[in-house]
């Protein structure tokens, strides 16, 4: 996979928390500030952290890189070059690895992107989430189609890898609606498409709105037809499904997110970002300070803005694996399961589940979701474990 030999491999994440607008629908760390950032305060901030990182880590070598948040494309580019610059001190970078930028279609940013090819990234991702005017209002996105269309070339244009996302299973949209603007999204797609099913989550405004009866989303069957037809289409064009949300053209596939995915290591920098990182044997999960300026002032005073370091248990990382390895087309590696669980898979769990069509062996050693299992991950999960 994009010269990727199926190791998990180690992954740096860097969260750049600051957003220009904050979504109706997101539960991401991220904050709006209507005064300007200090960008070079929480440069050094964020270097300082990598160097706390490495020595947790040891050395090793990167595999991927990515800028997560918030709106990275709210950074300067030289901001985005120091930071790059302290990952490239700390570990191992060799050349060409992937590094990807989250971006947001507005025109101002978009002029940013050529600093940012400068700067060493070589793949963006972007939030469109809609083709549609009046369902990004909807989406209190800053953007519009017109705009989105735009970036999109603008990304192509520089960028040697691009995605963008799309947020469907929206209030009140058809299949037919939802085909349409799927087959117009991989008419632009280069070579890689989220596509996430909106979802009510907790402390957002939606969540309020839904719970006052003012906002409906598709009902289970619904989201399941919506679910199996995105299957269906990015399959028949080229982009099949290469876990639960992602759809990639053979080779394609997200090397960062398969780190996650094949329950690699990797280092999480910047305000609430997560990492888990084996070191002296011992695999750790760490978690950093949400609030931004909170976390910059612990980094300023203690080196880094860790308000969690847990050693996770054999069990733990069972799961975990399990977890995260029935996202994926690919499955889970089995024996790799038995060496953190202590024991094979249970037989009669797993014929139980393999009747029910939830899961299939692919070869004798691995073990994947089927689609139907794919919506019923942690009931799986709960079953073999």
């Amino acid at each position: 996979m994009n010269g990727d030999d199926g190791e998990p491999g180690f992954g740096v994440y860097l969260h750049w928390p600051f957003c220009a607008a904050k979504c109706p629908y997101c539960d991401f760390n991220s904050h709006v500030r209507h005064q300007a950032v200090d960008q070079q305060r929480f440069a050094r901030a964020f270097a300082c952290e990598i160097a706390h990182m490495r020595a947790l880590s040891g050395p090793r070598e990167v595999t991927s890189i990515f800028i997560g948040g918030g709106t990275p494309s709210l950074m300067q580019p030289e901001t985005l070059g120091e930071i790059l610059e302290a990952v490239a001190n700390a570990w191992h970078v060799p050349g060409g690895i992937e590094v990807t930028l989250e971006a947001n279609p507005s025109s101002v940013e978009a002029e940013r992107f050529r600093g940012y090819r400068a700067a060493g990234v070589n793949r963006v991702s972007m939030g469109v989430q809609s083709l549609d005017d009046r369902q990004l209002k909807f989406l209190g996105r800053l953007h519009n189609v017109e705009q989105a269309l735009g970036a999109i070339r603008l990304a192509r244009d520089i960028f040697p890898r691009m995605s963008f996302d799309l947020i469907y299973a929206r209030p009140g949209q058809t299949e037919e609606e939802w085909k349409t603007e799927l087959n117009q999204a991989i008419d632009l797609a280069a070579d890689h498409l989220s596509l996430y099913q909106l979802t009510i989550e907790e402390g957002t405004p939606f969540y309020a709105l839904h719970k006052a009866g003012k906002l409906s989303v598709p009902d289970d069957d619904q989201a399941a037809r919506l679910y199996e037809m995105t299957q269906d289409v990015t399959a028949a064009r080229g982009l099949p499904a290469y876990e639960v949300s992602n759809h990639a053209r053979p080779g394609a596939e997200s090397r960062h997110n398969l780190t996650y995915w094949r329950y690699g290591d990797y280092a999480g920098i910047g305000p609430g970002a997560h990492g888990r990182l084996a070191t002296d044997g011992r695999k750790i999960a760490t978690a950093t300070e949400r609030h931004p300026e909170t976390w910059l002032e612990n980094v300023e005073a203690h080196g880094h803005g860790l308000v969690e370091l847990s050693e996770l248990t054999s069990e733990e990382q069972a799961d975990e694996l399990l977890l995260m390895g029935l996202r994926v087309k690919e499955g889970v590696d089995l024996a790799r399961w038995s060496s953190y669980s202590g024991k094979p898979v249970d037989t009669e769990r797993e014929a139980f589940l393999m009747q029910l069509g939830l899961i299939e062996r692919v070869g004798n050693h691995r073990l994947r979701a089927t689609p139907e299992g794919m919506l019923l991950l942690n009931r799986i999960v709960t079953e073999l474990s």
